[in-house]
This record gives structure tokens, C-alpha cells and sequence, in this order.
């Protein structure tokens, strides 16, 4: 059986895309085993039990690429972002059975608390910093946030 570089590259693709950390294919006299590393890298190995070794040279399968969140549309004018000020998850209320802290239309004032954001198990309470109304939550509950993302949007008052 022959399998060309190909592929493996899409099986590697595959690997990726689908988060899957072990492949093993084996027909005939050939097999193949591709494996990433605990760490997210790591290298995948492939042999065959005959002389066909030329078909599945080690290569090396880097770790998943970010999936990168969805550019928000352009703020209208006259209103503010409320931004992450650090990376971690989105928690819109203090605990799953608490209402939100805020939802469209609440009044907020600079030391109103409008969300919670984990980051490395400590819960920061994020501020509006400005006096307004929410007119838009731009962040699902518990969702990973980058730093400077767009969390809510207010009108000023």
C-alpha cells in the first residue's frame, strides 16, 4: 500500500482541526501512528513492518492554531466600549444562579460592576468606568476574552 506525503499532511489537518491528540492506521505491511504531545507540540512517528519507510518520515504536528474571535462592527459615534482589561473567561453574573450584573438598558456609573472576568482562578471585577447605558453585551457567558476585546458597549449620560 502506498501512501504519499499528502495524505498524511491531511490527516494531520484532520488532527488538528478536530483536536485529536493519537492516530493509528494500520493496513497490510503498512502502518502509521501520528501522536501529539502532552504539551500541545510534539512529534508524530510512522513506521511500516516493511522496507517502505520512505512513505512516512517523522514529522513533526504543531499544536492547533487560536481560533481567532469575530471582529465586533465599528462602534457608532457616540458610543463607549467597556474593554478587557486582561485574558480569561467572561462571567456575566457572580454565580450561575445570580442574575447579571447588567443587561441592555441598565444605568451604569464608573463604579458599577459589570461583569466578572477568571483569570488563572481569580475573579476580577471589571467596572464601567463611565456613566451611561448599556446598549449592547458583546460577550457570551463564560467565554474566553482577549485582552482590549470589546465587552460591552454604552451610551454615555
Amino acid at each position: 500500500m502506498a501512501v504519499d506525503l499528502k495524505d498524511i499532511k491531511s490527516i494531520i489537518d484532520l488532527m488538528r482541526k478536530n483536536a485529536v491528540t493519537e492516530f493509528e492506521l494500520e493496513k497490510q505491511d503498512f502502518k502509521i501512528r501520528l501522536k501529539r504531545g502532552a504539551n500541545g507540540g510534539g512529534a508524530a512517528a510512522a513506521h511500516e513492518d516493511t522496507p517502505l519507510v520512505a512513505y512516512a518520515p517523522p514529522l513533526a504536528v504543531p499544536p492547533p492554531a487560536p481560533v481567532p474571535a469575530a471582529a465586533p462592527p465599528p462602534a457608532a459615534s457616540n458610543e463607549l466600549e467597556i474593554k478587557s482589561p486582561m485574558i480569561g473567561t467572561f462571567y456575566r453574573a457572580p454565580s450561575p444562579e445570580s442574575a447579571p450584573y447588567v443587561e441592555v438598558g441598565t444605568e451604569v456609573g464608573p463604579e458599577t460592576v459589570v461583569c466578572i472576568i477568571e483569570a488563572m482562578k481569580v475573579m476580577n471585577e471589571i467596572k464601567a468606568e463611565a456613566k451611561g447605558v448599556i446598549t449592547q453585551v458583546m460577550v457570551e457567558n463564560a467565554k474566553p476574552v482577549e485582552f482590549g476585546q470589546v465587552l460591552f458597549k454604552i451610551r454615555p449620560s
